[in-house]
């Protein structure tokens, strides 16, 4: 789940995003402070709105925001209020984490992308499949998990590229939008002695 607030240019609005839906038409259903936006083929919820949301939290901050089980939990309540399902989980994996990558192999119909397997905890590998010049096998990088916000907005969820599943993306400085990145294609490199599963830290991984 992705949760994302800008109260200056949205207004305020907790939005809360379950599903991929670029492709889906959508419907919307509105019950008080709630609106269930959902995919008119097949019912399922593709988001939440949130509206008023500040009378429920506290939310700080700009774009993707973190939410705590106790803020999880009172909008379930509030879901089950206006007559809703309340099916809300509380997510507390950091969304951008050190990976490694430990396989790569060309992609099949493919002249530049690579199907790469990503250790991205001590016992979770994610196939991820990457055009990044510098992939290569022992390569420690920042990994944007599903439930990712990129800097720009774009979101990250489960996908396919030439019809091979992806479960993430390995990120270069830009589309992290840190500061100093080169212009140039690659994705970023870390430190031999970067702990695997660790959350991002730009102040920590990234020091030029």
């Amino acid at each position: 789940m992705i949760s994302t607030y800008n109260k200056a240019h949205v207004g305020d609005v907790l939005m809360l995003i379950v599903a991929d839906h670029d492709a889906a038409k959508k419907s919307v259903e509105r019950k008080g402070q709630v609106a269930r936006v959902y995919d008119q083929a097949t019912g399922e919820t593709l988001a939440w709105n949130i509206f008023e949301v500040s009378s429920l939290l506290n939310l700080e901050g700009q774009g993707q925001v973190s939410l705590t089980a106790a803020d999880i939990a009172l909008l379930n309540d509030l879901l089950a209020k206006e007559g809703f399902e309340p099916s809300l989980v509380y997510d507390e994996q950091p969304k951008f984490v050190v990976g490694e990558i430990v396989e790569l192999t060309p992609h099949p119909d493919s002249d530049h992308l690579n199907i790469c397997q990503v250790r991205v905890g001590e016992e979770e590998l994610l196939q991820i499949v990457a055009g990044a010049p510098n992939a290569r096998v022992g390569l420690k990088t920042i990994v944007a998990l599903p439930g990712a916000m990129m800097p720009k907005g774009n979101l990250i969820f489960p996908g396919e590229l030439r019809g091979v599943k992806s479960f993430g993306m390995m990120c270069s400085p830009r589309e992290l939008a840190l500061p100093n990145a080169p212009q140039k294609r690659g994705i970023i490199e870390l430190e031999a002695d970067a702990q695997v599963g660790e959350a991002f830290s730009p102040e920590k991984h990234w020091t030029v």
